[in-house]
């Protein structure tokens, strides 16, 4: 599992998908700004470059685990610094509970199995336990601007499909700096950044039982209108 370098473009974005189980193997820092490199040449607002990333591994990576959980658990509430909006509903609901059927059947969770459904919830809170972390933030003189949110988006699917191109993994997730405090701590994160999200990062592991699982995706048809085009 995980993308070849001889992989077409295609291939890798109809190949990648989120990765939440990983082997215990370093990622070496060359294949990292390899990745990086690469992401990088996404767009953004008037060549802005608004984002950062800071990468972590090894024994910081273990702190922002370590206090990531403990504080989950002592019920801190959550201090996320990207604004996270309203409940989602309707069809979006729909769909964000479909994604966590398919996860939970792949993983053999049971709807009343409470313990296994908290641990799963704590993956995420421990980065999914992958070997490298990178947090990406944004400047604050640019909070107001929508186009940096954008842009901070863009690149960070351009960090997850370079990724896969060289043959690692990754998730985007939340839980990972929604305990900000500890995360801007151990990853020395300057004041004048706004933190956003977290990628786990890492060498799929195979035998994860949800690796393989790829989330539902509409169909063309239902996601884009076309005007002006002969509908022959």
């Amino acid at each position: 599992m995980g993308g070849t370098p001889d992989q077409t473009y295609a291939e890798v974005v109809l190949g990648r998908r989120s990765i939440r189980g990983y082997l215990d193997k370093p990622v070496p820092r060359a294949l990292i700004e390899e990745v990086l490199t690469l992401a990088m040449r996404s767009p953004s607002s008037m060549n802005t470059q608004p984002y950062h990333f800071h990468v972590i591994t090894g024994e910081p990576l273990d702190r922002i685990r370590k206090g990531n959980t403990e504080r989950i658990l002592a019920g801190e509430p959550d201090s996320r610094e990207f604004r996270k909006g309203r409940p989602f509903e309707g069809v979006h609901r729909d769909r964000q509970v479909g994604c966590a059927i398919q996860l939970f059947e792949a993983m053999g969770i049971g709807r009343d199995d409470k313990a296994a459904r908290q641990d799963w919830v704590l993956r995420g809170f421990r980065q999914f336990d992958a070997p490298v972390c990178v947090i990406v933030t944004y400047d604050k003189e640019l909070s107001e601007a929508d186009d940096t949110v954008f842009d901070c988006g863009a690149v960070t699917t351009a960090l997850v499909n370079a990724a896969w191109s060289k043959g690692l993994g990754c998730v985007i997730n939340s839980q990972g700096i929604m305990q900000s405090p500890v995360v801007r701590e151990h990853a020395g994160i300057p004041e004048d950044q706004v933190i956003m999200k977290a990628v786990a990062m890492g060498w799929p592991d195979p035998d994860f039982p949800a690796n393989p699982v790829v989330i539902t995706r509409r169909a063309v048809d239902e996601a884009a209108r076309f005007v002006g085009f002969d509908e022959a």
